[in-house]
């Protein structure tokens, strides 16, 4: 195993800057996930980590031991991209085996580490097998064996699932969830898909425009987001957000009728953010309710999802229901918050923390 540690670390590609000095910590063993849109800079700080491109400015350091200078072949990690690039003419077990035996391994140990990835990895009956011969999540667990067999003190993972259908990934992220607890090894796992990173890290990092947005475990994400982008980015369905105005005194009207008093000014705009989970259908007669159409209702068996179009809010706001519970598409209905569940975002974006707030007579 081995910890990571990035220190203002930047990357360019020549005039266009990438990464905007990322500082972090990755422990030994720890089951990090790098999650955010296309374009953020997660997969460029994993080649970074690698090796495979070089640090504009900043060191990153593995075991204590800056790696800035160090091939990849040296840094003692292994990656797994999201293609296999598995040789067609080579079967499961040479493909598994190559790296070692271009390595001079001898030949006792690669049939030790072959025979222990593909036990680990339930391959042992496919060894003979070519590529052309598996399925793709068979196929990923190969490029996953191969990465195995080398002992790496880190794994990296680039989006290895994206090439699999919805069922195989469902499939794909329990295995990954369990190699990792059978191995205890560092892994580092980049994906734009936030439930992967919700069910499989230890520590989310939500990367944007090439800097961190927030760094912590999955339900602190969900619960305490820092900014407005965490709190749309993670959760699926996304949190809602609504517009508000603080009034005089520095006070908020919330979705229901309450109010809290704010530390801030009288007319600045602020942003209300409530889960789905934390909306509730009410009677129409209710004070201060907002009020809208069901425009489209998704019915998923365990749960039911209303999205309901509110006059002034740029989208749709989502109600999360039991399965069994009937919502008519298009009926008007009207909606309120659970007070006690909201988030409130300041002008500038940030949260702003629960312990600063106080209910408003």
């Amino acid at each position: 195993m081995a910890s990571i540690a990035l220190r203002g670390v930047r990357k360019s590609f020549g005039p266009v800057d990438i990464l905007h000095g990322i500082d972090l910590d990755i422990d030994d063993g720890a089951f990090v996930v790098f999650v955010g849109p296309s374009g953020c800079g997660k997969s460029t700080l994993l080649r970074l980590i690698c090796g495979l491109e070089e640090a504009t400015a900043g060191t990153i350091a593995i075991e204590g031991q800056t790696v800035n200078d160090v091939p990849p072949a040296k840094r003692g990690i292994a990656m797994v991209f999201q293609s296999y690039a598995l040789y067609p003419h080579m079967s499961v077990k040479q493909n598994m085996a190559y790296a070692l035996k271009l390595a001079k391994t001898p030949a006792a140990e690669i049939e030790r580490r072959v025979a222990g990835a593909a036990d680990v990895l339930r391959l042992t009956p496919m060894l003979d097998r070519k590529p052309r011969q598996l399925s793709g999540g068979q196929r990923q667990r190969v490029a996953i064996g191969r990465a195995i067999v080398r002992e790496p003190r880190i794994f990296l993972f680039d989006e290895p699932l994206s090439n699999l259908d919805a069922a195989l990934r469902v499939d794909m992220r329990a295995e990954i969830a369990a190699l990792k607890a059978r191995l205890g090894t560092t892994m580092v796992y980049v994906t734009h898909d936030q439930i992967e990173a919700m069910t499989l890290a230890d520590t989310i990092v939500v990367m944007n425009g090439g800097r961190i947005e927030q760094a912590g475990a999955p339900m602190d994400l969900y619960n305490a987001p820092a900014n407005i982008f965490v709190a749309g980015f993670i959760g699926s369905p996304r949190m809602n957000l609504l517009p508000g105005k603080v009034e005089a005194g520095g006070q908020l009207r919330l979705p229901g009728g309450a109010k809290l008093a704010l530390p801030l000014r009288a007319g600045d705009a602020v942003t209300i953010g409530a889960r789905p989970e934390h909306m509730r259908i009410v009677s129409s007669s209710a004070d201060d309710a907002l009020h809208g159409r069901a425009e489209v209702v998704e019915r998923l068996g365990s749960d039911t999802f209303a999205h309901v179009r509110i006059a002034g809010v740029a989208d749709p706001v989502i109600v999360r229901k039991s399965g069994d519970e009937h919502i008519a598409q298009g009926s008007e209905v009207s909606l309120v918050a659970d007070v006690d569940r909201l988030h409130i975002f300041g002008p500038d974006g940030k949260r702003i923390e629960l312990g600063t707030l106080r209910s408003a007579a």
